[in-house]
């Protein structure tokens, strides 16, 4: 597991240098414009949701590795809702009706979050896990920052991409030690880990498509043009588009 563990931080260390960050980094960029790219996230983040209710829990168990995952399922159950007042925070709602909504998060640019299957093995479920809690770690200490900024002009706190978020993901049981050096104690097969290494990659390929959009969608809408009209969803399929990948080991 050691050596899954050692490729998950190649490839966050990677990640950290993308675009995006370097865009969510920009203070000469509003603040509230830096993070508009928030639609883009909730097909993940309320699908997710349901990934880990009817997909990756299974209880009970006698599975050692399936009740870290349990565990970690509940610790984040309750994420969407802060999600939902970001969206809110954002100015959203102002622009996009409900029929356009569904466009936009049915369209050509939201299909890589559609396409992702896993393995029922607790194991493949791990991986997943920790290579999604390692580059939300990235993600969300960047937009911390941003979101300070906001809460000084707007005074809202935006929970998701800020605090409690942050966090509430450093403290998920999964990242305690002895958790860890559980985890990292363990041997797996040579087909096993090959198998979880190529979850990792696919991982992190389809986030690395995911910040290309969102930066891509941060740049080309500008909040303060969109409050004066109404956004259509079927404007995201102007969108640089990226290859459509399947997901799943």
């Amino acid at each position: 597991m050691k050596k899954v563990f050692a490729l998950i931080e190649e490839e966050s260390a990677k990640f950290a240098q993308f675009p995006l960050f370097e865009f969510l980094e920009n203070q000469s960029i509003d603040p509230i414009q830096r993070l508009f790219f928030a639609p883009y996230f909730a097909l993940f983040v309320m699908g997710y949701g349901d990934f880990n209710k009817f997909v990756w829990l299974e209880e009970p168990t006698v599975n050692p590795i399936q009740d870290i995952v349990n565990k970690q399922i509940c610790e984040e159950e309750n994420h969407w809702i802060w999600f939902l007042q970001n969206l809110e925070d954002l100015y959203c709602n102002r622009f996009l009706n409900f029929t356009d909504s569904l466009k936009f998060n049915w369209s050509d640019q939201t299909v890589i979050y559609r396409q992702i299957t896993f393995q029922v093995n607790p194991i493949y479920k791990l991986v997943a896990i920790e290579s999604i809690e390692s580059i939300w770690n990235i993600f969300l200490s960047i937009t911390a920052s941003v979101t300070q900024e906001l809460k000084i002009l707007t005074n809202p706190e935006y929970p998701y991409f800020g605090n409690p978020h942050l966090p509430a993901e450093n403290d998920h049981s999964v990242h305690f030690y002895e958790t860890k050096d559980f985890i990292a104690s363990m041997h797996l097969a040579e087909d096993i880990r090959k198998q979880a290494c190529g979850l990792v990659n696919k991982i992190f390929e389809m986030f690395t498509a995911l910040v290309d959009m969102l930066v891509n969608f941060a740049e080309k809408y500008k909040i303060k043009q969109l409050l004066t009209r109404s956004f259509g969803g079927s404007d995201s399929t102007q969108l640089p588009c990226s290859k459509q990948t399947t997901f799943g080991v």
